[in-house]
């Protein structure tokens, strides 16, 4: 099992509302005092919150099926049953959230204690007393709770710093940013040691910024070979990319100007880096050798615009400067940033005399009605008893669908579908007369049932 994930494919559901209470009040001398059926309670959310003692997405790679509490059940005496229980998720800052059929990207977590509902609860059903009114003053029914949200999203770790070092394995950033800062990475002489992006936090003066160890890149990196196809989104919220090139390395065909070169070329080849200034960092100058060579190359960075510092992380030469010359830049770039204005909602009322639903025809003598009332209101309407298909009629009719219906075109026997054609509810229209209008009588003689 790794110790390191910073992509999931995580399954969501949140709580179902609980269904409301038909009942009515009984005591001594008092058979019949009223409808007193309880509201039921919400379902719980799904929510996702930013921790900063979160640093991977492990969890959710052991346990990708997360689900809210449902809500209870209304109860008689005008209980109104309990609220489900939320399910919060901490995850790295700096987590995107995606969708995982379209791709498209639902919220950008940053910021500690930044929270967002990814799956949002159903409501409570409402219980027979909230349904009470002057012409139905004891209703022998309730509604049902609507279900919860359930999706299946993907969480894909960034990581938050202002200085991405990047460059061959062993080329010396876990050196390089122990060096700096208090981290700890591994360190050994072998590729592939750091198996995870290291994040360090450094003090330049007034300055403090964060630097990050990109590991893995090779040549190939950006079509998947090594580990560097994994980890160069955790390069993109830098600031500022660091190369870091090992002026020791013995093996053949490599130099630190081709070193240079092939790393640009996956940068190039992953694209979205383009803007980020660069800086060159001549590591391991403690070898003689190293040195020599580190002096013999520096003209030729010099010559593409770049700055460079030959240093040694094992023995802390050069370290300083270059300390400093990142906080400056570090401190340039988030000067020229504009300053980000406070998140405001727009809320767009609807227009007036907006229906709140379509209608339109699907075949032959075959209608379809879409929106997001009538396509709750069947969720809530307990089909097993007929008072409450009545009720559903009463305001299906009260909303206009039954004029909509009949001015495009349906006719009595037509088949009526509310909500998807795959999975929606389908039904023989009788068109009737206005609910207004309807004689009332004994309870179930309602002649639309």
């Amino acid at each position: 099992m790794p110790d390191f994930v910073d992509q999931v494919v995580l399954h969501v559901r949140a709580g179902d509302g609980g269904n409301g209470c038909a009942s009515v009040h009984r005591e001594k001398f008092k058979p019949l005092g009223g409808p007193d059926g309880g509201n039921g309670g919400r379902g719980g959310n799904v929510i996702l919150e930013v921790d900063p003692n979160t640093a991977t997405l492990l969890d959710y790679h052991r346990r990708p099926y997360r689900k809210a509490v449902n809500g209870k059940q209304g109860q008689g005496s005008n209980r109104d049953g309990a609220n489900g229980g939320d399910v919060v998720l901490a995850v790295p800052n700096g987590t995107v959230v995606k969708d995982s059929d379209t791709g498209e990207v639902l919220v950008d977590l940053m910021g500690a204690g930044t929270r967002y509902v990814i799956a949002q609860g159903g409501a409570g059903g409402l219980g027979n007393a909230a349904l009470a009114s002057t012409k139905r003053k004891a209703p022998g029914f309730a509604l049902l709770g609507e279900p919860g949200d359930a999706l299946d999203v993907v969480l894909e770790m960034k990581s938050v710093a202002d200085v991405a070092l990047v460059g061959f394995p062993s080329a010396g950033k876990s050196s390089l940013i122990a060096a700096l800062s208090s981290a700890r990475p591994k360190i050994a002489d072998y590729p592939f040691t750091t198996l995870i992006p290291n994040l360090g936090v450094v003090t330049a003066g007034d300055n403090v910024f964060t630097v990050a160890d990109v590991p893995g890149l090779i040549p190939g990196a950006s079509q998947g070979k090594g580990l560097g196809h994994e980890f160069l989104r955790h390069v993109e919220r830098c600031d500022m990319l660091v190369h870091v090139i090992d002026c020791a390395t013995m093996e053949p065909g490599r130099d630190p100007v081709s070193d240079y070169e092939a790393i640009e070329f996956e940068l190039e080849a992953y694209g979205k880096l383009d803007d980020r200034p660069r800086m060159i960092v001549l590591n391991k100058a403690d070898v003689p050798d190293a040195r020599e060579l580190s002096e013999m190359v520096r003209a030729d960075f010099e010559e593409k615009g770049l700055r460079v510092f030959v240093i040694s992380a094992a023995t802390h030469d050069g370290l300083r400067e270059l300390t400093y010359a990142m906080g400056d830049w570090v401190a340039a770039a988030r000067a020229s940033k504009p300053v980000e204005e406070p998140t405001r909602l727009v809320i767009r009322p609807k227009q007036l005399g907006e229906a709140g639903f379509a209608v339109r025809q699907v075949g032959e003598n075959q209608f379809q009605v879409t929106g997001e009332k009538p396509e709750r209101w069947i969720r809530q309407t307990d089909f097993t008893n007929d008072e409450a298909v009545g009720y559903l009629a009463d305001r299906l009719e009260r909303l206009g669908i039954e004029e909509a219906l009949a001015k495009a075109g349906a006719v009595a026997g037509a088949e009526v579908i509310i909500g998807q054609l795959e999975g929606g509810y389908l039904f023989d229209w009788q068109p009737t007369l206005s609910a207004e209008s309807v004689r009332q009588g004994p309870r179930g003689s309602d002649n639309r049932l």
